[in-house]
């Protein structure tokens, strides 16, 4: 998650057959094995020998978060029920799975990005995983072993010297860091003929499937060097117009940069945002005619990482909750207008939408997050945990902002129809966590129903606004699930098509992926994908469908 200021420098743009791909950059990073790396190992060695607690456990290195190896191809998987025709795509979803055992302190949000695969075509399914081949991992691979600092490295004085460690590396030439050094292991988007797998610290990376449903990493994305800052995991694609928003953030002036980028991929001039300091702004949402931005207390601190001996990520309960609303193609940040609640952090929005005078935004809204929550060690029941879905509303007229819950704890990765992204919506997807990272059930809300009005009400019940829920039985943890229409667009019910998801059986150790009736919700799947292999915990999904498959092979 930490940015660190990359050297500009000339590269090739031609792809690995020596001619260049609409764009596409290929990777090649200069790294250097000789004398001064290995002095500068030898010095990492002895700080972390002498400030580091080896004996801490590291819960995301352990159970269904462990590592695996890539996957090729394996075709003709059991299918219990049946695949529907609207399935036929390849179903991906991204998450950290780490290559080399971290040099001392660990993250859930440091692994490399290994993106899994489903391909699905006329009722049979295929499974495949495979690494992001990110100039990151490519440098590690070169070296036999983690070089990198990690997020879990930043805290307290050993943060210091880690930090002190990666500069030194950066400032002999040990590893290259003119093309990012993200893990791209967080989300995955689709736009201009091209599947994109992102992390907020780097540029966009390139992902190709191939018609047997293998994936391969085609190179990184800037834009015709347009763009220059960070890019965030959780863009926006406009349906309607086939423009794709998007925004950076940095360590430095300006924290915040707004982008447009049309529907034949060309970016337009940046836009930059002024807040008061450096935050991790993970999300935004999009309107017919604004962009929202979160400026939340969940800030960068370097010096209490060091005086408080703190992970470098904070937050400040006492300072409030920031909203920005700016028209979507405004060129600079005059007209923004900014909206106060209470202070809260937000990782996910669902969806927002224009009524009247007012922006509406639906989220998974948490009271307090600490992010040492998902370092190292954790509690395996949720405590002081409070993740909701929420509505907000900021009225343009009046300049004021409203709150309104509408679930029980806790719920996140709320999910759509994206045929309504930036339109006003009537369901939302969600996950019902267990723990910090571990998914029990699949909840359908209905945004017309009243929410029960029970606030003492601690877990989340069919009732009120709750219309269905898909539990995984005891034992069993799933991910995010993404809606697939049977019908793409308006031609059917908001709420006709699919939820697809992994699970995964901690007891059998098997991992499968589930299809449900997302109108129904039935307890009785639609089809059980059985996997050959275990699939670790990850972040965010996506759905490919057939018609894009056909667009990007053109790669």
């Amino acid at each position: 998650m930490v940015e660190l200021e990359v050297k500009k420098k000339k590269k090739n743009n031609s792809c690995n057959n020596g001619g260049t791909v609409k764009g596409i950059v290929t990777v090649n990073p200069k790294p250097n094995k000789g004398l001064t790396s290995k002095l500068i190992d030898w010095f990492e060695n002895v700080i972390v020998k002498l400030m580091y607690d080896s004996s801490q456990h590291q819960h995301y290195l352990s159970g269904n978060f462990t590592s695996v190896p890539e996957t090729p191809p394996i075709k003709d998987l059991p299918v219990m029920g049946y695949l529907p025709e609207c399935l036929n795509g390849e179903f991906v979803r991204v998450g950290s799975n780490s290559k080399f055992a971290p040099v001392a302190g660990y993250h859930w949000f440091d692994g490399d990005g290994m993106v899994h695969g489903v391909r699905i075509k006329d009722g049979k399914a295929t499974y495949v995983s495979r690494y992001v081949k990110t100039s990151r991992l490519k440098q590690e691979e070169y070296f036999g072993g983690s070089k990198f600092l990690k997020v879990g490295d930043l805290k307290g004085l050993f943060g210091l010297f880690m930090f002190s460690i990666q500069t030194l590396r950066d400032k002999f030439k040990v590893l290259d860091f003119s093309y990012g050094n993200g893990t791209a292991n967080t989300a995955l988007v689709y736009h201009h003929g091209k599947l994109l797998v992102l992390h907020e610290a780097d540029k966009p990376y390139v992902l190709k499937v191939l018609e047997d449903g293998d994936l391969q990493t085609l190179g990184m994305l800037d834009y015709d060097k347009r763009l220059a800052h960070t890019f965030t995991a959780h863009p926006k694609v406009d349906p309607f117009t086939g423009e794709m928003f998007t925004f950076g953030y940095s360590l430095s002036p300006p924290y915040v940069t707004y982008r447009v980028i049309s529907k034949d991929g060309f970016m337009h001039d940046q836009v930059p945002i002024t807040i008061s300091d450096p935050i991790m702004m993970h999300d935004f949402a999009i309107t017919q005619n604004y962009a929202i931005f979160m400026d939340l207390p969940l800030y960068f601190k370097p010096k209490e990482m060091v005086m408080e001996n703190k992970l470098i990520l904070s937050f400040d309960a006492t300072k409030k909750a920031r909203f920005g609303v700016l028209p979507r193609y405004a060129k600079d940040e005059l007209l923004i207008k900014w909206f106060e609640l209470p202070s809260c952090y937000i990782f996910h929005n669902a969806n927002a939408w224009e009524e009247e005078d007012e922006v509406v935004l639906i989220t998974c809204r948490l009271d307090n997050i600490d992010m040492n929550m998902i370092s190292g060690e954790i509690k395996k029941k949720l405590n002081h945990f409070r993740t909701e879905l929420y509505e907000l509303r900021f009225n343009l007229k009046t300049g004021l902002a409203s709150q309104r819950k509408l679930s029980a704890s806790a719920l996140e990765f709320p999910r759509i129809n994206e045929s309504y992204t930036s339109r006003k919506q009537r369901y939302v997807y969600g996950t019902r966590l267990d723990s910090i990272a571990k998914i029990s059930g699949i909840v359908k809300f209905d945004l017309n129903a009243e929410p029960e009005s029970d606030d003492e009400k601690t877990c989340i019940e069919i009732g009120g606004n709750v219309q269905g829920l898909y539990d995984l039985g005891p034992g069993r943890f799933g991910s995010e699930a993404i809606f697939v229409p049977k019908v793409p667009g308006f031609d059917s019910e908001e709420d006709d098509g699919y939820l697809i998801f992994f699970v995964h059986n901690e007891n059998s150790e098997k991992s499968e992926v589930h299809v449900i009736d997302a109108k129904t919700m039935s307890a009785d799947p639609i089809a059980v994908i059985h996997l050959p292999c275990r699939v670790p915990y990850g972040f965010h999904a996506f759905f490919v469908t057939e018609e894009q498959l056909q667009e990007q092979a053109e790669l």
